[in-house]
């Protein structure tokens, strides 16, 4: 499938990036640089500038303006939500859409390319881009294991640039289905909405969307793609399989229409990057099973009824007070406890939306 990207590649920036591409074994990054770069400059147009006018103005009591950190947290927490809700639509549409990618067998998962799934690698690399840039401008905010985990990402994603494994950039994308109800959960308690009904709605849907994208379609997806890589270290498309594949001359040199155009001499995977790629995965995956099992834990600690017989602790000696602020202050803890219960509150176990970045192997 051709690339739908509206703006057509820069012939100059695609010149400047090739011999680095060469370097590196690249192939498809100068067809997609600058989708790299226009990604990148989009998210640090929204941080910068969007983020900033909308919040104060639509949020102008809860939006920290004169607070570095919090504002550069807030920023980031928009920049995330618009991009998980981006590269959604387009992973879903892709995969619906481009039939070029459906015909794919063995040897074109691994080393084939179209440009609908080039355009989904470029867009996710635009960010981990954009994601390193903010950290290291703002390090002592984010920290060092945030700086490891971009600078992880952004090397991962641009591997896919060989190509490898082009066609399951979609797929391994839809991880990021469970981000958006994350970040409004973490909205939720910035405006001062924790415990109420849409922050329970919205952690419902975080629970449901976290354990059907990321454990069930997680997993299953990454077996199936373990099964591609193994057999990738020892077979390679044979001499027959690529004369087939520019056999037509219409096709062959189109690489819209054959997915083996930046694969005609290929090489068996080396062993490094299977390496790379299967230890990232399964870290991932891990990871997403981990906080899922602490999620659940808080969400029955909220909803667990008291047991049996157990009594509430004595409150220590008050002190002095008039009758009517005694009163007042007897009607807030009775609304402070109802919220409380009605909270599904898993901000104290749930890493924040950094932390659940991407968990792809493309």
């Amino acid at each position: 499938m051709r690339d739908p990207f509206p703006i057509p590649a820069i012939p100059a920036l695609s010149r400047a990036v090739e011999p680095l591409a060469e370097r590196l074994g690249m192939s498809t990054l100068p067809v997609h640089i600058h989708e790299v770069i226009g990604a990148a400059l989009l998210y640090t147009f929204i941080q910068v500038v969007v983020s900033p006018v909308l919040s104060a103005r639509l949020f102008p009591k809860y939006y920290p303006v004169h607070n570095r950190a919090k504002k550069a947290n807030w920023d980031t927490h928009v920049v995330s939500l618009f991009q998980s809700l981006l590269i959604n639509a387009l992973a879903l549409w892709v995969m619906f859409a481009d039939e070029e990618r459906k015909a794919m067998d063995f040897e074109q998962r691994v080393w084939g390319y179209t440009g609908a799934c080039g355009l989904i690698q470029a867009l996710a690399a635009g960010y981990f881009v954009w994601d390193l840039g903010i950290t290291l401008l703002n390090l002592d905010i984010f920290g060092f294991g945030l700086l490891a985990h971009a600078i992880s990402a952004l090397a991962v994603y641009t591997f896919g640039f060989r190509p490898y494994l082009n066609f399951y950039s979609p797929i391994f994308i839809l991880y990021e289905l469970s981000t958006p109800f994350l970040n409004i959960h973490w909205f939720f308690d910035k405006l001062n909405m924790t415990g109420s009904k849409p922050q329970l709605y919205n952690g419902i849907a975080l629970l449901v969307t976290f354990f059907l994208c990321r454990l069930v379609w997680g997993t299953y997806q990454s077996a199936v793609v373990y099964v591609d890589m193994w057999h990738s270290l020892t077979r390679t498309p044979s001499p027959e399989y690529i004369a087939a594949a520019f056999a037509d001359p219409l096709t062959a040199s189109d690489p819209d229409t054959n997915p083996m155009f930046f694969s005609s001499d290929p090489q068996p995977v080396p062993i490094w990057l299977t390496v790379v790629y299967l230890a990232s995965n399964l870290t991932l995956n891990a990871l997403n099973w981990h906080w899922y099992v602490k999620m659940i834990a808080a969400v029955r600690k909220r909803f667990e009824p008291p047991k049996p017989g157990k009594r509430e602790p004595l409150p220590a000696e008050p002190v002095p007070v008039s009758a009517k602020a005694s009163a007042v202050e007897s009607k807030a803890g009775v609304a402070t406890r109802h919220r409380r219960t009605s909270s599904i509150a898993i901000e104290d176990v749930v890493p924040d939306t950094e932390e659940l970045r991407e968990g792809t192997i493309q």
